[in-house]
């Protein structure tokens, strides 16, 4: 399940660290279409979004 940072509202495993006091969300944003959208490196073991999801 993404986490949704409450900095600057990027999205985080749940396991990432950099998401300090972030809020669990249940999917992905409309906004975002594949996996190159996602910032955070926690994301790089995962090849597609229905992978990560």
């Amino acid at each position: 399940m993404p986490v949704m940072s409450s900095d600057d509202f990027s999205l985080h495993r749940e396991d990432c660290g950099e998401f300090d006091d972030g809020m669990p969300v249940s999917s992905f944003p409309d906004e975002v279409s594949s996996i190159e959208d996602l910032d955070c490196d926690c994301w790089s073991e995962f090849d597609s979004l229905a992978e990560a999801s």
